[in-house]
């Protein structure tokens, strides 16, 4: 019966998208793309306001990583307007990474406002294919609220295991699905389709902790929590990996 409701409601989502699916197969898409880093950039102070103590937790042994000589390079995959620079420490070098150009606006907005860093380039390249960068070229690598919208979550891990020195690590924080059981898994498949026009791109039902449990890390620290967020998003995972 559940999944018959479920089917059902999906189905009348998918129906009332239909607009939003004739606006992306003529090109609209990109102005939204446009207008996105601009509410990004908006929430970002609401959701960092509410995450701040996961967040220090989070970043609290970043420095650990650093190198003999005490300098860091870390690079933020998904950097968007640069959320987590205030989280980073002192005099770490930071290498920004993102597919929308447009972000870089907001991002040079918290630039000026974190100059506790250095700010290495901002590369707009995909996560599947960072080319630009050498093997073994960053001791630290970050991403936040990243792995919900990328294409290939395995191959974004693969590369980030490429780009990683050996000994290490790699840092995450994302939003997953709910328990099979739950209302909030019920809502978050009835309006995927509908969030990932929202969101651009943003897949609310991924269990993500499976692809890091099987991207061949040396050490995965993992932890599930419910995030002070709206609720579809509620279910969050936070975490580092080590090569």
């Amino acid at each position: 019966m559940k999944s018959c409701l479920l089917k059902a409601c999906r189905f009348l989502c998918l129906f009332l998208i239909l607009p939003l699916r004739l606006a992306d197969a003529v090109g609209l898409r990109g102005v939204y793309k446009r207008l996105f880093p601009l509410l990004v950039y908006n929430i970002t102070f609401s959701y960092n306001d509410k995450m701040n103590r996961v967040k220090k937790e989070l970043f609290r042994n970043v420095c650990g990583f650093a190198n003999g000589d005490g300098s860091l390079r870390l690079l933020e995959i998904g950097c968007g307007t640069g959320a987590n620079f205030q989280f980073y420490p002192y005099g770490c070098t930071v290498l920004c990474a993102d597919p929308n150009p447009h972000f870089e606006t907001y991002l040079r907005r918290s630039m000026d406002a974190n100059k506790h860093l250095s700010y290495e380039a901002f590369l707009v390249t995909s996560a599947e294919d960072m080319k630009e960068l050498d093997d073994e070229s960053v001791d630290v690598v970050v991403c936040t609220l990243v792995l919900c919208s990328v294409r290939d979550v395995k191959l974004v891990l693969q590369e980030v295991r490429r780009v990683l020195k050996t000994g290490g690590a790699f840092y995450f924080l994302e939003h997953v699905v709910s328990k099979p059981s739950t209302f909030i898994f019920f809502l978050q498949h009835t309006i995927e389709p509908l969030w990932f026009y929202i969101g651009d791109g943003c897949v609310i039902t991924r269990a993500t902790w499976k692809d890091l449990e099987s991207a061949g890390f040396s050490q995965l620290h993992l932890n599930h929590f419910e995030a002070p967020v709206t609720s579809v998003i509620r279910p969050h995972i936070m975490g580092y990996s080590i090569k």
